[in-house]
């Protein structure tokens, strides 16, 4: 029985050890709320650390061909993602029209954007700051000639 119980504490503290791992940079939340006639209602939320991995497993051609179109811009989104760490909580953009409302402001260190439409339809989308940063190191790092 000793055994067993010690069996299930390794267990245990390995699951926590790699929750503690896979959720160490983050959650990625995005949320879309279509209200109408058989509209949409998709709530994701998914690790941060599932981006960084996902990377790998990009096909190469593929990813070739991103860098290529995303070159001349690797730079500014590095130095942007980079900027926004510094900025944790800011409005950046809040715009309303007489229908619509979109704003993107950073919270809590993480990227926000906020669309309301006039006819209902709801997007939020919430990534963590970091994640952005070590997303574009990553494209800049595998776009050789930046």
């Amino acid at each position: 029985m000793l055994i067993l119980a010690k069996a299930a504490l390794g267990l245990g503290a390995t699951m926590a050890m790699a929750g503690v791992y896979v959720f160490h940079e983050g959650v990625i939340r995005v949320d879309v709320d279509e209200h109408r006639e058989g509209g949409a209602h998709v709530h994701v939320w998914v690790p941060a650390t599932v981006v960084s991995v996902g990377m790998h497993f990009v096909p190469k051609d593929q990813l070739n061909h991103v860098t290529a179109e995303a070159r001349p811009f690797l730079p500014v989104l590095r130095e942007v993602a980079k900027e926004l760490e510094r900025y944790p909580n800011v409005e950046l953009v809040d715009v309303t029209d007489a229908r619509d409302h979109v704003r993107v402001a950073m919270m809590n260190g993480k990227l926000q954007i906020d669309a309301v439409t006039g006819d209902g339809d709801v997007v939020h989308l919430c990534v963590p700051a970091r994640v952005l940063r070590d997303f574009a190191d990553e494209l800049e790092e595998k776009a050789p000639g930046v």
